[in-house]
């Protein structure tokens, strides 16, 4: 059984579907690519899959240690190379809330956003750049 199911609906987009969860999102191309730019696009889809991979792996290292992260947030830039076409650089930035997190819980925090599949999968010239904002 496939994990996603696709159907391209035409004029550049296409309907994605979650096949257990029966959850659907549309992608368009973007403006600079032919597109009407009112969905993400699929590079959209690869850099929020990268900032929301990190959060869930840290997610697991804060459930796991009883250490609250709720809150926190993620803001993801997405810069596109022009030859060939692809993701060139994706910066990532965490702010987390202020809850007196130790050295030790940042720095573990840090090396589990690190550890997330997607940043590992994305190919080495894609640049990535994981900032963190600890509040006080």
């Amino acid at each position: 059984m496939p994990t996603i199911r696709e159907t391209y609906l035409g004029d550049l987009r296409v309907e994605c579907e979650h096949v257990a969860s029966g959850t659907k999102i549309i992608t368009d191309a973007p403006v600079d690519n032919q597109g009407k730019g009112e969905a993400f696009s699929p590079t959209d889809l690869c850099a929020t899959a990268l900032g929301a991979c990190a959060m869930t792996i840290m997610g697991i290292w804060a459930r796991k240690n009883d250490v609250d992260i709720v809150g926190a947030t993620v803001e993801i830039t997405k810069h596109m190379s022009a030859s060939p076409r692809r993701i060139g650089k994706v910066e990532v930035v965490f702010n987390m809330p202020a809850k007196g997190y130790t050295a030790e819980q940042k720095q573990a925090m840090i090396d589990a956003a690190n550890g997330c599949p997607v940043k590992l999968s994305l190919h080495p010239e894609a640049e990535q750049v994981f900032t963190f904002n600890w509040a006080e």
